[in-house]
């Protein structure tokens, strides 16, 4: 029982980190898909 009590809270953690490294990540993907579609826009011949 004591180490279900202790898991708990450490999946817990574990889950909540990795949430906020998710978001990092998602913005940076879109940060990297707004400057290819600007450099895109900018380079477009017709």
């Amino acid at each position: 029982m004591k180490l279900v009590a202790l898991l708990i809270p450490l999946t817990l953690t574990l889950f909540l980190s990795a949430c906020n490294t998710m978001e990092g990540v998602g913005k940076d993907v879109e940060s990297a898909g707004d400057a290819i579609e600007d450099s895109a826009a900018k380079h477009k011949d017709y």
